[in-house]
């Protein structure tokens, strides 16, 4: 069976994007329209195929030869853009939204959240901040200012995160909102280790206490993902 990641990875002569988009959007309607297989899907058949292709991009990310990388990393970013181009079309065959509006709607909110670039036309302003700091000073009141009414400061994390990624994302958030996640996270009486001054030394800490987890006849990422839902539950704001 064929799986929708048919990005092109051969050389091809320059095109300019608006070009290359109306060409892939043509080519996929055609496909919805002429092939049983691809009219055949729909977005809950492919929500395996965005989740494989987001991490393959991953991987060819971090794999290490920069020119095999870039390669890789063109094709895989085609394989991506798919996903979004199929589910914009079977949007577009509703007639709920079509990609133009995908494309407008990341667009504004894009200028509306960085305030510290763009005025609310969308010129560039005439001056910028010199610090991440500031940046994420204006981002988060871009964010508030959208939604006023979320005082939750973990809502919108996707409850489907793997553990450790979901556990990140809380602690930082946590942080944000001016909690202190660090050490509200380790529970009484419970010693937090020394935590390796590298990425490597790290990795090879958390595999180390996978293993031990396996060998006791735990399971790490429920057990972390419990964790998460319980320090998100005592930290969010009553209802």
């Amino acid at each position: 069976m064929p799986t929708p990641t048919s990005a092109n990875n051969g050389n091809m002569e320059p095109q300019s994007s608006p070009a290359a988009v109306t060409e892939l959007l043509g080519t996929i309607a055609a496909l919805r329209e002429h092939c049983p297989w691809m009219g055949g899907l729909t977005h809950e058949s492919l929500v395996e195929y965005l989740i494989e292709e987001a991490y393959e991009v991953v991987d060819s990310i971090e794999s290490g030869d920069p020119a095999v990388r870039d390669t890789e990393l063109r094709g895989e970013l085609g394989d991506v853009l798919l996903q979004v181009v199929l589910h914009a079309r079977l949007a577009e065959e509703r007639g709920s939204f079509d990609f133009a509006a995908v494309a407008r709607g990341i667009n504004s909110k894009m200028v509306r959240r960085n305030q510290h670039v763009f005025t609310p036309e969308g010129s560039l302003r005439e001056s910028f901040p010199a610090s991440v700091e500031e940046i994420i000073v204006t981002w988060d009141a871009a964010k508030r200012a959208e939604k006023p009414e979320r005082e939750d400061p973990f809502q919108g994390i996707p409850p489907h995160l793997p553990a450790l990624a979901a556990a990140q994302k809380t602690v930082d958030r946590a942080a944000r909102a001016g909690l202190d996640g660090a050490a509200q996270a380790v529970p009484a009486g419970v010693e937090l280790p020394v935590i390796p001054a590298s990425e490597e030394a790290l990795g090879e800490l958390l595999f180390a206490v996978v293993a031990g987890a396996r060998e006791q006849g735990l399971d790490a990422e429920r057990a972390l993902r419990a964790a998460v839902r319980s320090f998100q539950n005592t930290q969010a704001p009553p209802s």
